[in-house]
């Protein structure tokens, strides 16, 4: 079991196609390896039988020479992407028993490639979380420990499930979304790969959504060469989401192994932060020469209005999601309260009781920037501070191919220890959210440990639609570093 859990996605796909072993049989290992890392509680939703069938339908496509290109390659989907007849909670107990009638745009994607479906993972509630500590089916755990430590830290948010089954061995590769590094962060503190594609390139159509001009999905991989076969699939133009942009999505793995001799990599000096680990400094610094080493050029870039991009995106992501879960009422599907007297208070009752803590107070944030008096001082005003930090991104990239960063401002912090103070959890967020506002891609990869033994990763930011300068860069930071460390299987004791 143990040698089929641990395949990346590409080696895997190979052994698929070689007939070294059956889909069944890869599918029936994980789904093994799943259920004895419930300590873990990585999934909410488990769908063994349609897993199992899904891939007897591929090994019978193997079996005729028909493979497609994911043929009989097991996944897990993050809860916040709709499922055709399999529940879908984005972790809300408002959506406890919401069983979708339709298949996301991203999941029909990869199905149609001939994944397989191993289950729904545990996520932050409705994707607002950096911890993954406010999903209503409980926190999810970190695989990783400290060393010579028996405490549970988190897996990082929003998409904390998909990174602690990537990181375990639960699945092949996992699907997440990032609004404001809800991939990138749980990759890093995973000691996983998670890639943040280009607003539009994927569809987000049957994503639940969180904040509309912020949200995208992306692949969470073992290596970057995975996340270049998943990205691939998972991209499309799609008439049902206005927002997805008509542009070649070209096969990233063909590109992976570019290289980065000739290339100028920018290090902008606005991402020193005070307070900051020293070994978050050390790892950066390593980076920056690792890529040196290798025929590129660092140069130090500035991206002044950094500063304000923490504060802006927690007036327009609270903002936009205000307006999105207004849909949730108790009225047309979803948790609704009983024995209530009139339509007030069915609404009232109905959202308190089904939305959590961390939700209902950006609700209420997001409200009161919109309001009338307060919307030009906050919210207008975070849109004007989000096209100057996207015109930061412009004139950095008049000089460089590329940004290397930290990916988190230190390792996974234990279960509770931020949960009673806002502000600190939010600043987990430093490093990435400048990217969803200028729209960009961007890379985390394992790169380095702690003295303490745990995972810290190295962020790439490209331009618009590069994903395969990111992914280039990205490999060969992965070939620097060699990070081929595992954690220790403590969920099996």
């Amino acid at each position: 079991m143990t040698d089929l859990t641990s395949l990346t996605l590409a080696d895997a796909r190979t052994a698929l196609l070689e007939k070294r072993f059956s889909s069944m049989e890869l599918t029936g290992a994980l789904l093994s390896a799943i259920e004895a890392a419930r300590p873990l509680n990585a999934f909410v939703t488990q769908t063994p039988e349609r897993a199992l069938a899904m891939a007897a339908e591929s090994d019978a496509r193997l079996a005729r020479g028909e493979a497609r290109s994911l043929e009989g390659l097991p996944l897990a989907i993050k809860d916040l992407f709709c499922t055709k007849g399999v529940r879908t909670t984005a972790g809300s107990r408002i959506l406890e028993t919401f069983v979708p009638p339709y298949e996301s745009t991203v999941t029909q994607n990869l199905w149609d490639a001939g994944a397989v479906l191993l289950g729904k993972t545990n996520m932050d509630e409705f994707a607002m979380g950096s911890s993954n500590e406010t999903s209503y089916f409980g926190p999810v755990a970190n695989p990783w420990r400290a060393d010579g430590s028996n405490q549970n830290l988190v897996p990082g948010g929003s998409s904390g499930g998909s990174a602690s089954a990537v990181a375990a061995d639960l699945c092949l590769a996992a699907t997440g979304t990032d609004t404001g590094g809800s991939i990138r962060q749980p990759a890093a503190v995973t000691g996983t790969v998670g890639l943040k594609p280009t607003y539009g390139r994927c569809s987000r159509w049957g994503i639940i959504a969180f904040a509309s001009s912020l949200d995208q999905a992306g692949p969470m991989t073992k290596t970057v060469r995975d996340a270049a076969i998943l990205l691939r699939h998972m991209a499309s133009i799609d008439p049902l989401d206005s927002t997805s942009v008509d542009v070649p999505v070209p096969n990233y793995e063909d590109i992976v192994d570019a290289g980065v001799k000739g290339l100028r990599i920018g290090i902008p000096k606005e991402y020193r932060v005070d307070g900051a680990p020293p070994e978050i400094d050390a790892l950066w610094q390593k980076g920056a020469d690792w890529l040196r080493a290798q025929g590129a050029e660092i140069v130090e870039i500035s991206l002044p209005f950094t500063k304000y991009a923490l504060p802006a995106y927690y007036i327009v992501a609270p903002a936009e999601a205000s307006s999105n879960l207004a849909r949730y009422d108790g009225v047309r599907y979803g948790h609704r309260a009983r024995d209530v007297r009139d339509i007030g208070e069915l609404y009232e009752r109905s959202r308190g009781e089904g939305f959590g803590q961390e939700v209902r107070r950006r609700i209420l944030i997001g409200t009161y920037v919109l309001s009338a008096g307060y919307y030009d001082a906050y919210y207008a005003r975070a849109q004007k501070v989000r096209t100057l930090i996207a015109r930061d991104f412009d004139a950095a990239f008049a000089h460089c191919d590329a940004l290397l960063t930290p990916a988190t401002p230190g390792p996974a912090f234990a279960l509770g220890e931020k949960t009673q103070d806002p502000v600190s959890m939010y600043l987990n967020d430093i490093f990435t959210v400048t990217v969803n506002m200028a729209g960009l891609p961007a890379l985390s990869v394992p790169a380095g440990l702690t003295m303490g033994g745990l995972p810290l990763g190295l962020q790439v930011i490209g331009k618009a639609f590069d994903e395969a300068m990111v992914l280039r860069i990205g490999r060969a930071l992965e070939l620097a570093a060699q990070f081929r460390v595992k954690p220790k299987a403590w969920w099996l004791s």
